[in-house]
């Protein structure tokens, strides 16, 4: 049985890791395609719980530098390999798309469902990014959770980071890891 492009497409997708993603990224209208594809998305209730930030150009290397001085003050001892970690974290892929959760108050939609829908639009892009010929890895570390990044970033009350997914084009072939074997992942439930 031959399998169809589309379930050979999905079988053939892999995370390239940040810093193996450089120049050149993609271009204004090659992103609005990926994009057009991630919010096809699972979205109880047509709320559109998400929303999108583009970080590049030398945007990249502010938002580095602020992560920095974050970390710093997060923690006085930290090592210096770790402040030029965190400086460098956005530097290496051209773009950046970070998926911003925005749930919306609705008593038939919980939270969970909202932010889940924005976590399917961070995969979804990591697949539109790949059939275009791009590489993409999806990312979050303390900074998708710390308060002043959010706010430096300029998410409002109740908004949250899904995932930065980094994008640009593969310097080196991206891996096969192990996958796990859905044969043992599937029980029955017999009531």
């Amino acid at each position: 049985m031959s399998e169809s492009p589309a379930l050979q497409a999905l079988d053939a997708r892999r995370s390239v890791p940040a810093k193996q993603l450089g120049e050149p990224g993609p271009d204004p209208d090659t992103l609005l395609r990926m994009l057009a594809s991630a919010v096809r998305v699972p979205d109880h209730g047509k709320l559109v719980p998400f929303r999108f930030l583009r970080i590049a150009g030398d945007a990249r290397h502010s938002l580095g530098a602020f992560l920095a001085e974050r970390s710093q003050q997060r923690d006085p001892q930290v090592a210096q390999a770790q402040l030029d970690k965190d400086r460098q974290r956005f530097s290496h892929a051209p773009v950046i798309i970070t998926v911003v959760a925005s749930p919306r108050p609705n008593p038939k939609v919980p939270e969970q469902e909202q932010l889940m829908t924005a976590g399917c639009v961070c995969f979804a892009l990591l697949q539109a990014a790949q059939a275009l010929g791009f590489g993409a890895q999806w990312l979050t570390a303390w900074m998708a959770f710390d308060p002043a990044v959010h706010a430096h970033l300029g998410l409002a009350e109740g908004e949250r980071i899904a995932g930065f997914i980094h994008i640009g084009t593969p310097k080196t072939a991206a891996p096969e890891r192990d996958r796990p074997d859905p044969a043992a992942l599937l029980q029955d439930w017999v009531g």
